[in-house]
């Protein structure tokens, strides 16, 4: 009764977005043209260059600090290492919520909100963060609020049925996130973290497992392949209606094993590492969630974990937003 209560009330608030876009499906390698995809079928191509790149995602998730850092009040902009065809996009913005406190001075989270997320989402888990004593840097991840070209309503293109664009702005997410871990780091923080919700997740996740300067990280719902969750997830029901009958699960998950989670496991040992998913959860499917706290407790890769009582939308609803921020705050608190 619980769970059908819970997953009708997560129904209804997915609803509340009336703007959701089925867009054609394309296999994007113009895209990916500063990549080494083989020649012939896109079908295959793209599984054999997924699969491939993951040994080499050193070399795919290699970036150098931005040259031409700017701080204007509480805003950090920066050119992206990835350069995309809107212009929008290609610049960097981050606000900056400082705390002045001693530790606060030395001990800074990088923010990554959820998909879709407006400038104004997770700030006020900055503020948060700001009351342990921690400095907090919100990322605005790629064609989000800023970053937004004018022909978008929706974030659409860092997760849509253009299987390379897809992938490509994703790595440009993880670029930016150490590019923005960079900028802290020359700034004085020695003792970095790194906090994202959902979508934000995933990309910490890729960030953690590439970026050494990150100490801890908190992952607030999680999953093991980005093309399960876009599969089979209530917020990307109208992604899968034109990857389905293009283009089959396990060819999108080879295609998508880049920007996943579960080949990278082993990159993250050592890290201070907070888990969370929640009990009734229809975007991040709650068995996908299981199977990836499941690898990492095969693996002996030390970590904790947080089961939240409700769904994945209803995370940001009281009484479910403070048990949820107030555990990602403590966490980073003693992990830092």
């Amino acid at each position: 009764m619980i769970a059908h209560a819970f997953h009708r009330w997560e129904r209804k608030l997915a609803a509340i977005a009336t703007d959701r876009v089925a867009r054609p499906f394309e296999w994007g390698l113009d895209w990916l043209a500063d990549q080494p995809v083989p020649p012939g079928d896109p079908r295959t191509s793209l599984q054999q260059w997924g699969e491939a790149t993951v040994p080499r995602s050193g070399e795919f998730y290699a970036v150098e600090p931005a040259t031409d850092y700017v701080l204007r009040g509480e805003t950090l902009t920066f050119t992206s290492a990835i350069d995309t065809p809107h212009a929008e996009n290609n610049i960097v913005h981050a606000r900056y919520f400082p705390d002045a406190s001693p530790r606060g001075r030395r001990r800074a989270v990088l923010v990554l909100p959820q998909w879709n997320s407006d400038a104004g989402g997770h700030v006020g888990l900055c503020r948060l963060l700001n009351r342990f004593g921690l400095t907090a840097l919100r990322l605005s991840m790629p064609y989000h609020d800023a970053r937004m070209p004018p022909e978008l309503r929706r974030a659409d293109y860092i997760v849509s049925a253009n299987v390379g664009r897809t992938v490509q702005v994703c790595r440009q997410a993880v670029l930016d996130a150490r590019r923005a871990i960079a900028w802290l780091h020359a700034q004085g923080y020695t003792s970095i973290g790194i906090l994202g919700t959902s979508l934000g997740s995933c990309l910490s996740m890729l960030t953690t497992a590439h970026e050494p300067l990150v100490k801890a990280a908190a992952l607030n719902h999680i999953s093991p392949y980005f093309a399960d969750v876009v599969w089979d997830g209530l917020s990307t029901m109208h992604v899968k209606e034109t990857l389905e009958g293009n283009v089959t699960l396990d060819e999108l998950r080879r295609m998508w094993l880049p920007i996943s989670p579960m080949p990278y496991l082993e990159h993250v040992r050592g890290r201070q590492l907070l888990l969370v998913y929640a009990l009734y959860d229809l975007t991040f499917p709650v068995r996908l969630s299981r199977s990836l706290v499941a690898a990492f407790t095969e693996r002996n890769i030390a970590h904790q974990l947080l089961v939240l009582p409700c769904g994945h939308y209803s995370t940001g609803v009281t009484p479910f937003k403070w048990l949820d921020g107030l555990t990602l705050s403590r966490f980073l608190n003693r992990a830092l």
